[in-house]
């Protein structure tokens, strides 16, 4: 699955580490997804799309 989790991180400057503190995941969870090495879950993909203020289809392309 795509997803602009890398683009919207950018756009606010915010490092894989930081992204992951705000999700309370760790930094390789963040990149596994940003590289489409892992498809979050559905709580975590809630989360993202909460933390960026979107929902989760803004930020997961099928």
């Amino acid at each position: 699955m795509k997803n602009r989790l890398r683009e919207l991180r950018a756009a606010r400057r915010w490092s894989q580490a930081d992204l992951a503190d705000r999700c309370g995941v760790s930094r390789q969870a963040i990149n596994a997804i940003e590289t489409g090495k892992y498809d979050p879950s559905l709580p975590l993909a809630f989360t993202l799309a909460q933390v960026f203020g979107m929902t989760i289809e803004e930020i997961f392309l099928p």
